[in-house]
């Protein structure tokens, strides 16, 4: 029984599924050639990232594919309910990434705070000759600590990002359209942990009053964050959009930035992913990762182990 893992899968998930008597393949194979490799070579399941679709006409031309599996969150580049009414199972790892993404989240919010995500690409051009300039440019930093965050999107990693929040003394403002309130319990190293009550808020109140807004809500038709959103958020505020392309509008978010009324943004995602705009990757406000939110050591064992186990259970019987 063979699964191609065509972008990549941890060493952990190979050695689980091996043990379980699978075959795992991590060649990384072209999409163009994808429907081919996968008959020629009687593959039965099939993993993705973020980088390999799997569509209607991938599922229709590949009869012997039984598994279709996404080592994240978002399933966008799958077609879900059509995999499933052609009797396909299709797995993804919802839980494995959240804390990898929040910290992520946070990565950026203190190099924000901090214009880190400037100063790191003027110190090795002035740092020698304008030392003393750059430090005056960059002393009027902020501590996040009592400052308002707004999470848009309040599931798994929406609770994650408020836990580090909370963790750091953060006031936390959660809206979420699929939840009235939840309980977020906050884990400490010394094996304490404190719950705390969060009721959702509405999306204008989100966004009028939050110092920092952060969104974890799926690839929407629809912009989440267009030009008149942008106009009632604080001035001086900043976002982060670690989800998924195409929830900010990316013109309307240069403008603010322009204007001066937003003070920084940080993006993991993008709208024309892997070809960002221009715009975007040479803005002096912008800290900028190429779509890692999870990708850490820790979370794609996580993907990893998981995929491992659904598969091992949805394939063996």
């Amino acid at each position: 029984m063979k699964i191609l893992a065509n972008d990549g899968i941890s060493q952990t998930g190979i050695d689980d599924l091996t043990q379980n008597g699978f075959e795992v393949i991590t060649v990384n194979v072209s999409q163009e050639q994808l429907v081919d490799y996968i008959n020629k070579n009687d593959i039965i399941g099939l993993l993705v990232r973020s980088a390999t679709t799997a569509k209607k006409d991938l599922i229709d031309s590949c009869p012997g594919l039984k598994l279709i599996g996404r080592g994240g969150v978002g399933m966008d580049n799958i077609d879900v309910e059509y995999a499933k009414s052609k009797g396909l199972h299709v797995i993804n790892t919802p839980a494995a990434s959240s804390a990898s993404v929040a910290e992520l989240v946070f990565a950026h919010l203190y190099g924000g705070v901090r214009f880190l995500y400037s100063s790191n690409r003027n110190m090795p051009l002035e740092g020698e000759s304008n030392f003393k300039g750059l430090k005056k440019a960059f002393a009027k930093g902020l501590e996040l600590r009592g400052k308002t965050l707004g999470i848009i999107g309040f599931g798994r990693i929406g609770q994650e990002v408020a836990k580090i929040g909370l963790g750091i003394g953060m006031n936390i403002i959660a809206s979420d359209k699929f939840m009235v309130e939840t309980n977020v319990k906050v884990s400490f190293a010394t094996g304490e942990s404190v719950n705390v009550n969060i009721k959702m808020q509405s999306f204008d109140h989100l966004i009028e009053n939050s110092d920092f807004i952060t969104i974890h809500v799926p690839a929407q038709k629809a912009y989440v964050i267009d030009a008149g959103v942008f106009s009632k958020m604080k001035k001086g505020a900043g976002i982060i959009n670690a989800a998924r392309g195409g929830v900010i509008d990316e013109v309307a978010l240069v403008n603010a930035l322009d204007s001066g009324h937003l003070s920084f943004a940080a993006l993991d995602t993008f709208e024309n992913e892997p070809k960002p705009e221009i715009k975007l990757l040479m803005h002096d406000k912008i800290s900028l990762t190429p779509h890692i939110g999870a990708a850490t050591l820790e979370a794609q064992d996580r993907i990893g182990e998981e995929l491992a186990s659904q598969i091992s259970i949805l394939l063996k019987k």
